[in-house]
Protein backbone atom coordinates (compact mmCIF):
# COMPACT_ATOMS: atom_id res chain seq x y z
CA UNK A 1 0.00 0.00 0.00
CA UNK A 2 1.78 3.27 -0.97
CA UNK A 3 1.65 6.61 1.11
CA UNK A 4 -0.81 8.14 -1.04
CA UNK A 5 -3.49 5.26 -0.30
CA UNK A 6 -2.48 5.17 3.15
CA UNK A 7 -3.19 9.29 3.75
CA UNK A 8 -6.89 8.09 2.13
CA UNK A 9 -7.71 5.68 4.23
CA UNK A 10 -6.52 7.67 7.42
CA UNK A 11 -8.25 10.39 6.40
CA UNK A 12 -11.48 8.42 6.08
CA UNK A 13 -11.31 6.67 9.01
CA UNK A 14 -10.69 9.96 10.96
CA UNK A 15 -13.48 11.62 8.89
CA UNK A 16 -15.71 9.20 10.15
CA UNK A 17 -14.23 9.39 13.71
CA UNK A 18 -15.26 12.96 13.56
CA UNK A 19 -19.27 12.60 12.12
CA UNK A 20 -19.45 9.95 14.79
CA UNK A 21 -18.74 11.97 17.41
CA UNK A 22 -20.99 15.13 15.85
CA UNK A 23 -23.74 12.81 16.03
CA UNK A 24 -23.55 11.99 19.58
CA UNK A 25 -22.50 14.86 21.02
CA UNK A 26 -25.83 16.96 18.90
CA UNK A 27 -28.22 14.60 18.22
CA UNK A 28 -29.71 13.57 21.61
CA UNK A 29 -29.67 9.39 21.75
CA UNK A 30 -27.59 9.22 18.75
CA UNK A 31 -25.16 6.98 20.77
CA UNK A 32 -27.47 4.91 22.76
CA UNK A 33 -27.51 1.74 20.51
CA UNK A 34 -29.61 -0.48 23.37
CA UNK A 35 -31.57 2.61 24.17
CA UNK A 36 -32.49 5.35 21.35
CA UNK A 37 -34.38 8.15 21.43
CA UNK A 38 -37.89 6.91 20.05
CA UNK A 39 -39.97 10.27 20.57
CA UNK A 40 -39.98 13.78 22.78
CA UNK A 41 -43.26 13.82 25.19
CA UNK A 42 -45.39 16.64 24.40
CA UNK A 43 -46.46 18.84 27.38
CA UNK A 44 -50.04 17.23 29.12
CA UNK A 45 -52.08 18.29 31.66
CA UNK A 46 -54.54 15.42 33.53
CA UNK A 47 -56.07 14.47 36.63
CA UNK A 48 -54.79 11.84 38.87
CA UNK A 49 -56.89 9.29 41.37
CA UNK A 50 -56.97 11.88 43.58
CA UNK A 51 -58.11 14.28 41.74
CA UNK A 52 -54.98 16.36 41.56
CA UNK A 53 -54.02 18.22 38.52
CA UNK A 54 -50.66 16.00 37.10
CA UNK A 55 -48.60 17.52 34.26
CA UNK A 56 -45.03 16.98 32.60
CA UNK A 57 -43.86 19.28 35.28
CA UNK A 58 -44.56 16.33 37.50
CA UNK A 59 -42.44 14.25 36.13
CA UNK A 60 -39.83 15.96 35.34
CA UNK A 61 -36.23 14.48 36.26
CA UNK A 62 -37.84 11.28 36.97
CA UNK A 63 -37.96 8.25 34.78
CA UNK A 64 -41.36 6.72 34.16
CA UNK A 65 -43.78 3.87 32.31
CA UNK A 66 -46.41 5.05 30.84
CA UNK A 67 -49.64 2.88 29.77
CA UNK A 68 -53.21 2.91 28.28
CA UNK A 69 -55.74 0.83 29.69
CA UNK A 70 -60.17 1.11 31.29
CA UNK A 71 -61.35 0.00 34.37
CA UNK A 72 -64.07 -1.43 32.58
CA UNK A 73 -61.67 -3.66 30.16
CA UNK A 74 -62.44 -7.74 30.82
CA UNK A 75 -59.24 -8.65 28.08
CA UNK A 76 -55.62 -7.58 27.98
CA UNK A 77 -56.13 -4.62 30.83
CA UNK A 78 -55.91 -7.01 33.70
CA UNK A 79 -52.68 -9.05 32.70
CA UNK A 80 -50.92 -5.59 31.72
CA UNK A 81 -51.87 -4.08 34.97
CA UNK A 82 -50.68 -7.36 36.78
CA UNK A 83 -47.58 -6.97 34.70
CA UNK A 84 -47.06 -3.39 35.72
CA UNK A 85 -47.68 -4.20 39.10
CA UNK A 86 -44.31 -6.46 38.93
CA UNK A 87 -42.63 -3.09 37.88
CA UNK A 88 -44.28 -1.17 41.20
CA UNK A 89 -43.34 -3.92 43.52
CA UNK A 90 -39.90 -3.63 42.27
CA UNK A 91 -39.29 0.68 42.09
CA UNK A 92 -42.23 1.75 44.64
CA UNK A 93 -39.72 3.00 46.72
CA UNK A 94 -37.49 4.42 44.35
CA UNK A 95 -38.54 8.57 44.72
CA UNK A 96 -36.89 9.09 40.92
CA UNK A 97 -39.34 6.62 39.19
CA UNK A 98 -43.16 6.49 38.35
CA UNK A 99 -45.97 4.51 36.51
CA UNK A 100 -48.76 6.92 34.32
CA UNK A 101 -51.38 5.08 33.61
CA UNK A 102 -54.06 6.22 31.31
CA UNK A 103 -57.59 5.60 30.48
CA UNK A 104 -58.65 5.29 27.06
CA UNK A 105 -62.44 6.08 28.34
CA UNK A 106 -62.65 8.98 30.34
CA UNK A 107 -66.60 9.33 30.35
CA UNK A 108 -66.35 6.05 32.00
CA UNK A 109 -63.48 6.49 34.03
CA UNK A 110 -63.75 9.30 36.42
CA UNK A 111 -61.41 10.20 39.14
CA UNK A 112 -63.45 8.28 41.82
CA UNK A 113 -63.31 5.63 39.56
CA UNK A 114 -59.83 5.22 39.06
CA UNK A 115 -59.10 5.86 42.44
CA UNK A 116 -61.23 2.44 42.94
CA UNK A 117 -59.10 0.87 40.63
CA UNK A 118 -55.86 1.94 42.12
CA UNK A 119 -56.96 0.85 45.62
CA UNK A 120 -58.21 -2.57 44.10
CA UNK A 121 -54.23 -3.18 43.14
CA UNK A 122 -53.39 -2.05 46.43
CA UNK A 123 -51.41 0.67 44.56
CA UNK A 124 -52.96 4.21 45.67
CA UNK A 125 -50.59 6.27 47.55
CA UNK A 126 -47.69 5.55 45.94
CA UNK A 127 -45.66 6.51 42.65
CA UNK A 128 -48.69 4.81 40.14
CA UNK A 129 -50.63 7.96 38.79
CA UNK A 130 -53.93 6.89 36.99
CA UNK A 131 -54.65 9.73 34.80
CA UNK A 132 -58.07 10.75 33.16
CA UNK A 133 -58.91 13.67 31.37
CA UNK A 134 -59.82 15.08 27.87
CA UNK A 135 -60.05 12.41 25.13
CA UNK A 136 -58.60 13.82 22.89
CA UNK A 137 -55.85 15.12 24.88
CA UNK A 138 -55.09 11.58 26.05
CA UNK A 139 -55.28 9.86 22.48
CA UNK A 140 -53.06 12.52 21.48
CA UNK A 141 -50.31 11.95 24.44
CA UNK A 142 -50.74 8.54 23.60
CA UNK A 143 -49.88 8.67 19.50
CA UNK A 144 -47.99 11.38 19.43
CA UNK A 145 -45.81 11.44 22.77
CA UNK A 146 -45.98 7.64 23.66
CA UNK A 147 -46.30 5.93 20.31
CA UNK A 148 -48.52 3.41 21.62
CA UNK A 149 -50.77 4.00 18.54
CA UNK A 150 -50.74 5.03 14.98
CA UNK A 151 -51.00 8.97 14.66
CA UNK A 152 -52.80 8.89 11.51
CA UNK A 153 -55.61 7.66 13.46
CA UNK A 154 -55.99 11.34 14.88
CA UNK A 155 -57.87 11.93 11.82
CA UNK A 156 -60.79 10.01 12.70
CA UNK A 157 -63.55 11.68 14.65
CA UNK A 158 -62.68 11.70 18.39
CA UNK A 159 -65.70 10.07 19.09
CA UNK A 160 -65.34 7.48 17.17
CA UNK A 161 -61.89 6.97 18.49
CA UNK A 162 -60.70 3.78 20.78
CA UNK A 163 -57.04 2.70 21.16
CA UNK A 164 -56.96 -0.79 22.99
CA UNK A 165 -52.79 -1.28 23.08
CA UNK A 166 -50.86 -3.44 25.32
CA UNK A 167 -47.37 -1.61 24.65
CA UNK A 168 -45.31 0.55 27.51
CA UNK A 169 -43.62 3.09 26.72
CA UNK A 170 -40.45 3.94 29.11
CA UNK A 171 -39.15 7.51 29.19
CA UNK A 172 -36.11 9.33 30.85
CA UNK A 173 -35.96 12.48 33.06
CA UNK A 174 -36.02 14.89 30.09
CA UNK A 175 -38.88 13.84 28.82
CA UNK A 176 -37.63 11.30 25.94
CA UNK A 177 -39.04 8.10 24.79
CA UNK A 178 -36.80 5.37 24.77
CA UNK A 179 -38.11 1.93 24.28
CA UNK A 180 -41.78 0.19 23.47
CA UNK A 181 -42.64 -2.96 25.37
CA UNK A 182 -45.65 -5.54 25.13
CA UNK A 183 -46.98 -5.53 28.09
CA UNK A 184 -48.42 -8.78 27.73
CA UNK A 185 -45.37 -10.51 27.36
CA UNK A 186 -43.09 -11.38 30.66
CA UNK A 187 -39.98 -11.61 29.12
CA UNK A 188 -40.79 -7.82 28.14
CA UNK A 189 -41.56 -7.03 31.43
CA UNK A 190 -38.49 -8.43 32.48
CA UNK A 191 -36.53 -6.67 29.97
CA UNK A 192 -38.51 -3.36 31.10
CA UNK A 193 -37.50 -4.33 34.74
CA UNK A 194 -33.49 -4.54 34.25
CA UNK A 195 -33.75 -1.07 31.73
CA UNK A 196 -34.90 1.24 34.41
CA UNK A 197 -31.91 1.46 36.32
CA UNK A 198 -30.09 2.54 33.11
CA UNK A 199 -31.77 5.34 32.96
CA UNK A 200 -32.08 6.15 36.64
CA UNK A 201 -27.97 5.97 36.79
CA UNK A 202 -27.96 8.23 33.49
CA UNK A 203 -28.01 12.05 33.85
CA UNK A 204 -30.62 14.44 32.69
CA UNK A 205 -29.33 15.34 29.03
CA UNK A 206 -29.33 19.30 28.31
CA UNK A 207 -31.35 20.58 25.60
CA UNK A 208 -35.09 20.52 25.00
CA UNK A 209 -37.37 18.98 27.70
CA UNK A 210 -40.80 17.35 26.98
CA UNK A 211 -41.18 19.23 23.63
CA UNK A 212 -39.96 17.74 20.24
CA UNK A 213 -37.32 19.06 18.16
CA UNK A 214 -35.70 19.09 14.88
CA UNK A 215 -34.26 15.25 15.05
CA UNK A 216 -37.50 13.86 16.57
CA UNK A 217 -39.58 11.52 14.71
CA UNK A 218 -42.76 13.69 15.29
CA UNK A 219 -42.29 17.38 14.53
CA UNK A 220 -45.48 19.64 14.99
Amino acid sequence: MNKRTLFYVAFFVLLSVGFMYAMTRFIPGFGDVKMPVLSYVQPFRFLDQNGKEFSQRDVEGKVYVAEYFFTTCTGICPKMNNNMKQVFDKYKGDAGFMILSHSVDPETDSVGRMRVYADSLGVNGGNWHFLTGRKDSLYYAARVSYLLDDPENNNEKIEDQFIHTQFFALVDKTGRVRRIYDGLKSEEVEALIKDIPELLEEPAATGPRFTNSLFNNNPQ
